[in-house]
């Protein structure tokens, strides 16, 4: 099974290259495996999405950082809050913190 990340890189680099990012990043000690217990739905306008707001709730992520412009539908709901930031904000706040 391709998770969403292979999917994307292999529509810019070969299939083998994906993969290996893929499991490079899977295979670092600090990417952590997050179930998923309850499917909020939040995002209709790209069912397909929906996997990184659950994820990001179930993990208790201080933050989901991207440009799609699917995410900015959790901008405005109040309960679950999931805060979204665009990669700029992303590049602030780790320069910032660093």
């Amino acid at each position: 099974m391709k998770i969403e990340y292979e999917e994307v890189l292999s529509d810019y680099y070969s299939t083998d290259a994906a993969e290996m990012v893929t499991n490079t990043i899977l295979g670092v000690p600090n990417t952590e495996p997050v179930t998923v217990y309850y499917k909020w739905n939040l995002i209709t306008a790209d069912p397909d999405d929906n996997k990184f707001a659950d994820c990001a709730l179930n993990s208790g992520a201080n933050f989901i950082v991207s440009n799609d412009k699917h995410f900015n539908v959790l901008k405005n709901i109040a309960f679950p809050k999931i805060n979204v930031i665009d990669i700029d904000a992303f590049k602030n706040t780790i320069t910032r913190n660093f």
